[in-house]
């Protein structure tokens, strides 16, 4: 009978290889825990926005905040002493010149007669008559000037087309047409308001001189075309020549004014370009400016701070765009003081102070490289670089406080922006 139980030495040398097994194991784990520990002592690349440094054009602009207002505007007042009846005209009404009748004023019994009055209302009309005359040679100097703006404007349309004048001249040209055909209009309402003055000088004379003619009631007409701006005195009441009653302009005739900083506006030049936003359109309005005026004044601003600033009138390129907007509208203007069509580019976003430098963090090789910029003009989102970058360059956009120089960083990918990601 053959014996099948296993020899002694057999038996150890199967325990021996089950322990020398288990020993491999667990030195492989053990081994596996400290790579995984060691990795995760190692630092990670941090995630980083990045843009990359280009040539493009840059405008700096003087933001501030503006107001419409009606170039033109007329108080129409009392022309003799009397009853008036009640103005049934509300704000917005058009008017027409020498046909609208704003009110009806009743003469009240009139005055003695001395030669001291009827020296003043005599005074009046002659002053009256020489503004009228100053008004139509100020027309047709308006109207002379214009014709040769126009014929030079004329001139440029032809010879611009063979590249014979920049394009900065050809705007300069439009502008200056532009602006003459504007004061031949603003002429043409002060002739209209002379004229109206001097009526009223010759009505109040009348009433004087000539008692019983004057004590018919008076007929007081709107002087120009428009529409009512305000009612200044709207009930029946007895009034005296020269109370103010109605103020009457044109809507469609609208410009801008803005009250800027006088630091910022000894930058701004007559003809510059200017954006008009957040007026309530979708889109934003041209316009460029036609005045600085040269006198400053001081406001308080809204922190308690006295501040020096200065009125710049700005004219709309096309008012009809403009329609919806009305007298005293609030808008937002950007004038440009500065611009270049091709200057290195770097965001305002990628730049940040230390001390008193400008610095950025460059992207190389996968690690930030603190770099000092020299920095140039800024419209706010955009800075002029004038040297330390060059076109090409990648730099880190908003970089947090664990970011340093030589910190192995990577780009974050943004699916919004399409950034790139390594």
């Amino acid at each position: 009978m053959e014996s099948t139980a296993t020899p002694p030495w057999e038996a150890k040398k199967k325990k021996a290889s089950r322990g020398l097994l288990r020993k491999m194991v667990l030195w492989s784990l053990g081994l596996g825990v400290l790579a995984l520990v060691i990795s995760g002592m190692q630092p990670k690349p941090i995630p980083v926005e990045t843009a990359e440094i280009s040539r493009g054009p840059l405008t700096v602009h003087v933001v501030e905040e503006g107001r419409t207002r009606i170039r033109n505007r007329y108080i129409v007042a009392a022309p003799v002493v009397g009853n008036m009846r009640r103005v049934s005209l509300k704000a917005g009404d058009e008017v027409k010149a020498g046909e609208t009748i704003l009110t009806v004023i009743e003469p009240a019994l009139p005055p003695l007669l001395d030669a001291r009055s009827q020296a003043q209302a005599e005074a009046r009309v002659q002053a009256a008559e020489a503004g009228r005359l100053r008004a139509q040679e100020s027309l047709e100097m308006a109207r002379t000037n214009a014709r040769f703006a126009m014929a030079n404007w004329d001139r440029v349309n032809k010879t611009s087309e063979a590249g014979s004048i920049s394009v900065n001249d050809r705007d300069n040209i439009e502008r200056e047409s532009r602006m003459r055909e504007q004061e031949v209009r603003a002429n043409e309402f002060a002739l209209k308001v002379a004229e109206y003055e001097l009526a009223q000088a010759r009505a109040a004379l009348l009433s004087l001189t000539s008692p019983a003619e004057g004590a018919a009631a008076v007929d007081v007409r709107s002087p120009v075309n428009g529409r009512v701006l305000k009612v200044m005195q709207e009930s029946a009441m007895m009034v005296t020549a020269g109370t103010p009653l109605v103020e009457i302009g044109d809507p469609a005739d609208l410009e801008i004014e803005a009250e800027i900083l006088s630091r910022d506006a000894v930058s701004i030049r007559p003809g510059a370009e200017v954006q008009v936003e957040q007026w309530g359109g979708d889109e934003s309005l041209k316009a460029r400016v036609r005045r600085i005026e040269p006198a400053a004044f001081t406001k308080v601003s809204a922190l308690g701070v006295e501040e020096q600033r200065v009125i710049v009138l700005c004219d709309l390129d096309r008012t009809e765009a403009a329609s919806p907007l009305g007298d005293r509208f609030r808008v937002e203007v950007r004038i440009a003081v500065w611009q270049d069509k091709d200057v290195l580019l770097v965001p305002g976003g990628a730049l940040f102070r230390e001390g008193g430098d400008w610095l950025a963090f460059l992207l190389r090789e996968g690690r930030a490289v603190k770099t000092r910029v020299q920095v140039g003009r800024s419209d706010g989102r955009q800075s002029q670089v004038l040297g330390g970058l060059k076109a090409g360059d990648t730099v880190l956009m908003h970089p947090p406080d664990n970011v340093k120089d030589g910190v192995e960083v990577v780009r974050r990918v943004i699916e919004s922006t399409g950034t790139d990601s390594n």
